[in-house]
């Protein structure tokens, strides 16, 4: 038997967008209505987007680069996750920005002792990357295709612009089996 995936109701999923609205407005970022509108919440399919979660606003995605805000609210994880080749091309590239408050970033490397971060508890054996990379306000950090990465916001959440090559989400690959890329809302 495969792994079994969890829906977010809509009530969920809107106020996920109405916090990440507001952590926008916080971190000055102007967004069109369109955009509000269409604020996407990514809950990996393990039924609870306030630990393992994101929201995002995809600017634009074309075949050569792609811009998007992503906010995270307090403690809320990316899980890890990495970029693989994809149609000859080497994988994407991202760059984060730190807007507002402040994101913990984990890639491989030399692990840092004490990290501050921790994975939520029922996914802490599928995170394997551990130095730490603090990005504050003004900072960022660029991943070179198909590096291991995981990062999750502080206390009071995160705002990180990220700008890479082509997006393809859909070819993600994450260490957690149970994940699922799309967020299936139920009705």
């Amino acid at each position: 038997m495969g792994p079994i995936y969890l829906m977010i109701t809509k009530n969920k999923r809107n106020e996920l967008i109405v916090k990440s609205r507001k952590l926008l407005k916080k971190a000055h970022i102007v967004i069109t209505p369109k955009e509000a509108k269409n604020v996407e919440t990514a809950d990996f399919g393990l039924g609870h987007p306030e630990n393992t979660g994101l929201q995002l606003i995809v600017y634009l995605n074309t075949e050569r680069c792609c811009a998007k805000e992503l906010i995270l609210l307090p403690k809320q994880t990316c899980p890890q996750h990495r970029h693989p080749p994809v149609a000859g091309e080497p994988g994407k590239e991202e760059t984060f920005r730190c807007r507002w408050g402040r994101v913990y970033l984990y890639v491989e490397g030399r692990p840092t002792a004490n990290p501050k971060c921790k994975p939520p508890e029922d996914s802490v054996k599928h995170y394997s990357v551990w130095r730490q990379i603090i990005l504050n306000p003004g900072q960022q950090y660029t991943l070179a295709p198909d590096t291991w990465h995981w990062f999750q916001a502080g206390t009071k959440g995160a705002v990180v612009s990220e700008f890479s090559t082509k997006s393809r989400d859909e070819s993600d690959v994450f260490s957690d089996p149970r994940i699922r890329r799309q967020t299936v809302v139920a009705k």
